[in-house]
């Protein structure tokens, strides 16, 4: 059994990108469905689990940012998401917290969904925030959108990979 420093707090799959679209209010008999899109960069898919803390969140955010995941233009060279520069989409997705037990899926993991909800804001909000002060993000007009927490969402994805990476934290 690992010990409670080696057990995860968060759990991320980042994809590289060519383009993404998410739908992130469903239609009604009212509206349309509305979504959020980006175009090259990376999709980050996020769950928190127990123990994981505002600390935590910034940690996250400073390392998937600056790890280079995704590929330059010509050379091939690879370069962080700010360096590209590139969009950001992230994606909340709790099922990453999952554990089989026999033939079903067990959430035992996951972070409560009101404290989960608080630091995926915090995240999101993070993440804009580095956008933001980003020399290469904000000149290029690069940004960071994302999915509503709690809700089953939409995702079509164009990417030139699949170039996909799983962090634990």
């Amino acid at each position: 059994m690992a010990n409670a420093d080696t057990v995860p707090k968060a759990r991320v799959v980042v994809q590289q990108c060519l383009s993404a679209r998410l739908q992130v209010k469903p239609p009604s008999d009212e509206n349309e469905a509305e979504y959020v899109e980006v175009g090259r960069g990376i999709i980050i898919y996020l769950c928190f689990l127990k123990g994981a803390t505002e600390d935590l969140v910034e940690k996250m955010v400073r390392a998937i940012l600056a790890v280079r995941l995704s590929e330059s233009e010509p050379n091939g060279k690879l370069v962080s998401v700010l360096d590209l520069p590139g969009d950001v989409l992230i994606v909340p997705q709790a099922t990453l917290g999952g554990k089989t037990k026999g033939k079903a899926m067990q959430y035992h993991s996951n972070i409560a969904k009101t404290e989960g909800q608080d630091l995926y804001t915090k995240f999101c909000t993070m993440c804009e925030e580095t956008f933001e002060t980003s020399p290469k993000t904000k000149e290029a007009n690069k940004s960071v959108k994302h999915g509503t927490y709690g809700n089953r969402q939409v995702l079509s994805v164009v990417t030139n990979g699949p170039y996909t990476h799983v962090l634990d934290f």
